[in-house]
């Protein structure tokens, strides 16, 4: 297994990526292609002992895509930035899953344009697992694309059952859409035109609306929105997770000794809540919808969120989801076509 990596994408620069790609290396015994400047590669390789690792390899590109760029016409224009000539080595097979960070727009044009879609797919979507109290939600879109027509947001529904099923191991995933209210007739437009259209589709087990604190509840397994609403949802789920560990922290240290004491006996247990919040566990999105395992991480991605997230390009890559998602959509265009 190869996976390509841009080195330049992150919000602390490379330093970070390169040191979770030589961790990935260590811990998953797999190959990685670092895409990037190659003489600030190789010095960070140097330093973290690497510089030997066969298993590395760097491939040289000379331009990088900043946040504040257009991502169509930057993708477009710069022909050699990292994200864009590590897309190339995807679509050449000189790598089985991609590893991308920085700007999320940057990454899905450079998908679109240098991938393509799966045939049927409308519009990619990005799927973002989030810990639920009974295991985890896959919410999707989470970004990709801030609009999304009613088709779409089906084709969406039928990537994250696949997702939940393949990923999560959960057999025939709960999907609901989300809404202001469970009711058939709540909502905007938009959800009102794509209730009927999940509600008629066979290859998904569809089960009504659903409201924001079903994710966390986890009374479903796939939750479809469009990608405004679904960034809005992930940022926000982000920081109250960061938040409430704090204000535990917070009221722990400040409220004296007994609960100092309490503090330290349910140390073990907050760690393991503290890791199961922590995003970095998860390493990054899955970009479903594109020819290829593409994998969308969080620019201030640190080493460890590097690391997992090449774990989880790995697992993307090898249960074959991008075949399994086109099979898919290939059942329910001919069962549409019946209808």
């Amino acid at each position: 297994m190869k996976i390509a990596v841009d080195a330049m994408g992150n919000d602390y620069g490379p330093q970070e990526l390169v040191l979770g790609a030589v961790q990935a290396v260590r811990a998953y015994d797999c190959e990685v292609v670092l895409v990037g400047d190659s003489e600030i590669i190789k010095k960070l390789l140097e330093e973290y002992n690497a510089a030997d690792e066969r298993k590395i390899t760097v491939h040289h590109s000379s331009e990088v895509i900043n946040m504040d760029e257009h991502p169509g016409i930057a993708v477009k224009t710069k022909k050699d930035a990292s994200i864009v000539v590590a897309t190339k080595l995807l679509r050449d097979k000189e790598g089985d899953p991609l590893v991308s960070y920085g700007s999320t727009g940057a990454a899905v044009a450079a998908a679109l344009f240098g991938l393509g879609r799966i045939r049927g797919i409308e519009r990619p979507a990005i799927a973002t697992p989030i810990p639920s109290l009974t295991g985890t939600t896959v919410v999707l879109d989470s970004g990709a694309k801030v609009d999304a027509k009613p088709e779409h947001m089906v084709q969406s529904a039928i990537m994250g059952s696949v997702y939940a099923e393949l990923m999560l191991k959960i057999k025939n995933p709960r999907v609901g859409l989300l809404n202001i209210g469970e009711e058939e007739t709540k909502g905007n437009e938009q959800a009102l035109a794509t209730y009927p259209l999940l509600k008629a589709e066979e290859h998904i087990n569809f089960v009504g609306n659903v409201e924001g604190r079903d994710i966390n509840k986890g009374t479903v397994d796939v939750v479809v929105c469009d990608g405004f609403v679904g960034n809005v949802v992930l940022k926000f789920a982000e920081g109250l997770a960061s938040a409430i560990m704090k204000l535990m922290k917070e009221a722990i240290l400040n409220g004296g000794f007994l609960a100092k004491l309490g503090g330290l006996l349910i140390k073990p247990a907050m760690k393991g809540l503290a890791k199961r919040l922590d995003p970095a566990e998860y390493g990054g999105a899955l970009l479903l919808g594109v020819k290829a395992p593409f994998i969308i991480c969080h620019g201030s991605s640190k080493a460890k969120a590097i690391k997992n997230a090449i774990g989880v390009a790995i697992d993307f890559a090898e249960r074959d989801v991008v075949e399994h998602i086109a099979g898919n959509i290939v059942k329910s265009r001919k069962g549409n076509e019946e209808i």
